[in-house]
């Protein structure tokens, strides 16, 4: 299997290869509309969030949000409170921001390893600035179908850490706050978290443009009628999440599509929290099983609310 991956590995680095010597000036361009996307969209928006999520972490307000929030971690999710700030996080600062949290929370010994491993399933989310400005505005032509859309990933996220938390075997000794050992570090003051936080958000950027590339590496080898196939956007959205987004179709279709691409988030998205998350070594099985079931969960909760965006 090694061997096998290696080979796969080896040839697609090839395709790559080729592919920038055979369309330097599209790949260049691609380049380009990559950084821009990072000036203009992913530096504003992630930035203070990364800097709020470290400035929460190392500042005790995550102790604080952990005790509040016990009695409702504990009852849905299985979870201590520990993780309600990376939830909270993710939920309003958008990918990787709730991935990066859980990474800082587990450094710094507030969160056991096991329950970081679940909780990555459902606390990377899409934020409300995406959903509602690129979705709902760009897409859909209207901030409320934005709003029903950030509505449905909202609950599809919440519903994903009920099943995946709850069905699968969770350890039995106990791991509330006051029960996990915590690690004393020193506060990270105010500009060591702006400098760790802008090293973090360019790493994002990395991401974006190599992806930006390969997606217009791509759209080239495509034949030249599927941009007209409906599953289009799906395919490009799997890839790259804006991108995708922005090939939807105004309609009923469209809208659930773009539901389902919001739960998965894409592999530029997967590949930004791979690079948050750093070296803490933990396992990703129910980050998978919890964006496939995000996805899955997302459609017919979508199908339900779109019938009050397009009328029969």
């Amino acid at each position: 299997m090694h061997r096998v991956r290696r080979t796969a590995l080896s040839a697609l680095l090839i395709l790559f290869a080729a592919g920038l010597l055979r369309y330097p000036a599209d790949c260049a361009a691609a380049a380009r509309q990559g950084l821009s996307l990072c000036l203009e969209t992913v530096l504003p928006a992630l930035f203070p969030f990364f800097v709020l999520s470290s400035l929460c972490v190392s500042g005790g307000m995550a102790d604080d949000l952990a005790r509040a929030l016990e009695g409702w971690m504990r009852p849905l999710f299985a979870l201590s409170g520990a993780g309600a700030g990376a939830l909270a996080l993710g939920l309003l600062g958008g990918y990787p921001v709730g991935a990066r949290t859980v990474g800082e929370l587990l450094q710094r010994g507030a969160l056991p390893r096991a329950e970081a491993e679940r909780l990555l399933a459902f606390c990377n989310n899409a934020g409300p600035g995406f959903v509602l400005g690129i979705c709902g505005a760009a897409v859909f032509g209207s901030t409320r179908a934005g709003l029903y859309l950030y509505l449905v990933h909202v609950l599809a996220s919440l519903l994903t850490g009920i099943l995946l938390c709850r069905l699968s075997p969770a350890p039995r000794r106990s791991c509330t706050p006051r029960s996990v050992p915590q690690v004393r570090h020193p506060a990270v003051s105010f500009p060591a978290a702006v400098s760790s936080s802008f090293t973090a958000v360019w790493g994002v950027c990395g991401f974006v443009v190599l992806f930006m590339v390969l997606l217009r590496l791509l759209t080239l080898l495509l034949p030249s009628g599927a941009a007209r196939s409906p599953w289009y956007p799906l395919l490009l959205g799997a890839i790259e999440l804006t991108n995708g987004a922005l090939a939807l179709q105004n309609d009923r279709m469209g809208f659930v599509l773009c539901a389902v691409l919001l739960g998965w988030g894409g592999l530029s998205v997967h590949a930004q929290t791979l690079s948050v998350l750093g070296g803490n070594d933990l396992s990703l099985r129910y980050y998978w099983c919890g964006k496939l079931l995000h996805a899955l969960l997302s459609a017919p909760l979508a199908l339900l609310v779109s019938y009050r965006i397009f009328p029969l």
